[in-house]
């Protein structure tokens, strides 16, 4: 007894000295073994399913990216749906969310690790305290999960679904969580024409990918705790608008396949094309594969772009984006510091946004370039599918059924990185100490 004590104090001693980054890459490892494991049972499997496929979707699952190698209708028992469900919800909220939620349920103060590998997986501005963030985040999820299961319940039913109850709660949590995962094969294509639909999942897919920041904030600004919206908050919310609307409109005026749908069909289509990019939630109601290479490279900037920081969705974030066009207009300009609305952007801030691009980019060239090595599919359509791995989305073009052991594996690293986050990846491969102390004081989260 005495051995296998001192065995878990080292183990945790080993781990209390890591650096937060380091935490959340072993914590998401736990929940992809975990969940490998389990989708290899043999009562969680309706059909043959070989190790590498279930390790490929338990990592889609974590990562809510929603790429599948096989059927998860056709291929997963209600037991094995109902593992895959519990990884998006995992992998959406973050690591450490429910464990930190039942410290505080018993009211109780988080650890300077815990706080730590909150505002890791957060990224937080300043002015948010972490405890009072996680309550707000729980509460938050159970209330806009369970009203979209509601309101898609009546739209399955409606529509004659033999299980409209599971499948409304499993694409409220899949669409919230951004994960693009659906148990109808072809995803939502024979809901194209179903404003309704459209609209429930938009608007799940929307309140997961701007983050639980915004929501937090805007409710502390109408509850009056706040006087105003955190920098943070403006950037996100007039970067999705603007985001949005430019890729609707230009799906919708250059995309060939849409031009003989009845013209209200084919705003929604682009619409909601735009949407499942740019959140990274994965849902498709046209073929992707049928689409024209126009749309495939602007949905693949989309991709690239990404949803929000401490939101659900995946990609480079809005907030990385718009400093970086800061930059860009400041150089233009002349001016020595990037300012949105009068307020300066801190100085680091800016300094991480380069280093998030860069170490974006870096991946989706080298998983793109090591696909081409193993693939043997167009460069279009591997690059499509590298940038829907890495920015966790789930799109694609018809690719990922194809692919080889090496390429899955491949997928499954990009599909890692991307819920880690390029930059966090890489702190967590160089930075040795464990948690030292606060972050730098910033109104901004990139």
């Amino acid at each position: 007894m005495s051995k296998a004590r001192d065995c878990l104090l080292g183990v945790r001693g080993f781990l209390l000295g890591l650096h937060p980054t380091k935490l959340v890459v072993l914590g998401y490892l736990s929940y992809v073994v975990v969940g490998w494991a389990l989708l290899c049972l043999p009562f969680a499997r309706r059909v043959a399913v070989g190790a590498n496929d279930n390790l490929f979707t338990a990592m889609s699952a974590v990562s809510t990216t929603g790429l599948v190698t096989v059927s998860i209708s056709d291929s997963y028992t209600p037991f094995g749906q109902g593992v895959v469900l519990v990884l998006i919800q995992l992998g959406g909220v973050g690591y450490m969310t429910f464990g930190s939620c039942l410290v505080l349920s018993r009211k109780k103060e988080l650890t300077s690790t815990r706080g730590g590998i909150g505002q890791t997986v957060f990224s937080l501005p300043q002015s948010f305290r972490i405890d009072k963030f996680i309550r707000s985040v729980i509460v938050f999820t159970a209330v806009i999960e369970t009203a979209g299961a509601l309101a898609l319940y009546g739209i399955f039913r409606a529509a004659g679904d033999p299980s409209p109850a599971w499948n409304a709660v499993f694409h409220s949590v899949s669409a919230f969580c951004t994960a693009g995962f659906s148990l109808f094969n072809a995803s939502f294509e024979s809901y194209a024409d179903h404003a309704g639909l459209n609209l429930v999942i938009a608007g799940l897919s929307y309140l997961g990918a701007v983050g639980f920041i915004v929501c937090v904030d805007c409710w502390r600004r109408f509850t009056g705790k706040v006087q105003r919206i955190t920098l943070t908050s403006k950037i996100i919310l007039w970067s999705t608008f603007w985001l949005s609307l430019l890729g609707t409109l230009l799906i919708l005026v250059g995309e060939p396949t849409l031009r003989e749908l009845p013209p209200g069909q084919r705003l929604v289509a682009a619409f909601f094309q735009s949407m499942t990019a740019m959140t990274t939630v994965g849902f498709n109601t046209v073929s992707i594969g049928e689409l024209s290479k126009a749309t495939l490279l602007l949905l693949t900037v989309l991709m690239v772009i990404g949803a929000s920081p401490s939101g659900t969705g995946g990609g480079l974030k809005s907030t990385t984006f718009t400093a970086i066009l800061g930059v860009m207009r400041s150089a233009l300009r002349g001016h020595g510091e990037v300012r949105f609305w009068g307020r300066s952007v801190p100085a680091e801030r800016v300094w991480t946004a380069v280093a998030g691009l860069g170490f974006y980019l870096l991946l989706l060239i080298a998983g793109t370039y090591l696909l081409e090595l193993t693939e043997s599919a167009p460069s279009d359509q591997l690059l499509f599918e590298a940038a829907s791995a890495l920015g966790t989305v789930g799109l694609s073009t018809g690719v990922t059924a194809g692919l080889t052991g090496l390429g899955k594996l491949i997928v499954t690293f990009l599909m890692f990185c991307g819920r880690l986050g390029p930059l966090t990846f890489g702190m967590a491969l160089f930075f040795r100490s464990g948690f030292q102390g606060e972050q730098e004081d910033a109104d901004l989260a990139v």
